[in-house]
């Protein structure tokens, strides 16, 4: 690895970085955003107003909420300490800017460009690192919260509200600061695009790999996977590199996840590596044309984009303008969820069989802190495989809207596993509470929300509004 003051060679870097804060503009924005919450009337319901969400749960449009646009910085990097002082509200796309001229990165970078850090500690984040590296909220080392009564609070691992945290969607508070830990990286990434033709040898190698780091003698330091069909489907292991052959270029008329079938190794700079998912939007970016070779050519590269692919998406669901086109009623399946490894073959059988969208992506997650997260209960000491999809399915005549949903949350639940909340739920309230540990998360809404301004979990997740 790169000693810390090591400056590799990154790729080019986000053409809007946040600027740094000057010194104490952040308690001045604290001290402004107490002073916002306090003028809220009594009993009045209180949320952000955000210019961006990586959320799926489309809402009506509400004016007003809290202003934190202030809240969009890097306070500091320490290349010695290896740990980082950022706001909520920054972006990781911002964050990996400031802190890989340092020869670092965060230990988990979610996929997007356009998560927040705040949004990824309060919900869930995962990536090809998280095998060894778990998930975003367990590099935390600190975190500043503006709590639901309106007080500040700086809370750490210790802390009931610390490990309540996670997968509370701003129902408890909102992240105003937090401390994390950084990695070391190297300039390059290789991959490897290995082949699998059948789920269960896929899953036993991601096992192999996940408890050894390496595969056939080489180091793994990233791993995820593609499935195109119940028969085909890679596994890309990735390692830091000091040097590459040549770099590919994922960015503009090239598609990340095209290559796969067509490469067996490739190389990266660490930052188009981080980024290889976001131009395509992993492969939903084919939904709007954006893959067509004649439409490639046309379209801004500065627009392809994650954020700009879900702005369009918000816009349709809004006016419905996909659902009259549609010779059939088009249900959202849009969802992550977690799969004991040794589960996955069934899981992935059944979803080929049930909902039939394709490609679908894994990457395998292991708990990095043993203590555990209350409100997101998986066990420490089992490997899971994260399954995303995110698509959308033909009703069958007089199937009901959300009955492919249910289907897979029964499913997730008899194999003993979890789903994310950051898209549609549809789960009957005790069983919600069942699976998200309904006790702890009341005992921490009476103590940081006693009166009720931010909306419940199941309220926020599951209620349609």
């Amino acid at each position: 690895m790169p000693r810390s003051n090591d400056r590799p060679n990154v790729g080019p870097v986000s053409s809007h970085p946040a600027q740094a804060a000057p010194p104490g503009a952040h308690s001045e924005a604290v001290a402004a955003l107490r002073e916002q919450y306090a003028a809220i009337p009594a009993g009045s319901p209180v949320r952000l107003a955000k210019p961006t969400s990586n959320l799926f749960r489309f809402r009506q449009d509400q004016a007003g909420g809290l202003d934190v646009a202030r809240f969009n910085r890097v306070l500091s990097v320490d290349p010695v300490a290896r740990t980082a002082q950022v706001q909520g509200m920054t972006t990781y796309e911002d964050l990996v800017d400031a802190t890989l001229p340092h020869g670092l990165m965060p230990l988990v970078v979610p996929q997007l460009k356009t998560i927040t850090l705040g949004g990824a500690v309060a919900g869930l984040g995962i990536e090809s690192s998280s095998f060894r590296n778990g998930l975003p909220h367990e590099s935390v080392k600190e975190l500043e919260v503006l709590t639901g009564d309106g007080e500040v609070v700086v809370v750490r691992p210790q802390d009931p509200l610390f490990r309540g945290f996670p997968n509370s969607y701003g129902t408890l508070g909102y992240a105003l600061r937090l401390e994390i830990e950084l990695e070391p990286v190297k300039p390059y990434v290789r991959l490897r695009h290995v082949p699998f033709g059948d789920a269960r040898e896929c899953a036993e190698v991601i096992a192999g790999v996940c408890a050894d780091g390496e595969y056939q003698g080489e180091p793994v330091d990233f791993i995820d996977g593609t499935v195109f069909t119940g028969t085909e489907m890679y596994l890309t292991l990735a390692n830091f590199t000091e040097t590459a052959p040549g770099t590919s270029d994922y960015t503009g008329n090239g598609i990340f996840y095209r290559s796969i079938q067509s490469h067996r190794t490739d190389h990266l700079t660490i930052r188009d590596y981080i980024w290889r998912w976001d131009t395509d939007w992993f492969w939903c970016s084919r939904a709007f044309g954006a893959q067509h070779p004649v439409v490639r050519r046309l379209w801004p590269k500065r627009y392809l984009r994650s954020d700009v692919y879900r702005k369009i998406v918000a816009f349709d669901r809004r006016h419905g303008i996909s659902d009259r086109l549609s010779k059939a009623v088009q249900e959202p399946v849009i969802q992550d969820v977690e799969i004991p490894v040794d589960k996955l073959p069934e899981f992935l059988d059944f979803f080929e069989r049930e909902i039939g969208i394709s490609p679908v992506w894994l990457c395998p997650v292991r708990l990095r802190d043993r203590t555990g997260w209350p409100l997101y209960p998986m066990d420490a000491d089992t490997l899971y495989v994260n399954v995303g999809f995110w698509s959308t399915v033909a009703l069958r005549p007089r199937e009901e809207m959300g009955s492919r949903n249910r289907l897979i949350e029964e499913k997730v639940s008899e194999l003993g596993g979890h789903k994310s909340l950051y898209s549609d739920s549809y789960y009957e309230e005790a069983d919600f509470w069942r699976h998200y540990n309904g006790e702890a998360y009341l005992a921490l809404k009476g103590r940081y929300d006693r009166g009720s301004r931010l909306p419940g979990l199941y309220a926020k997740c599951v209620l349609r509004r």
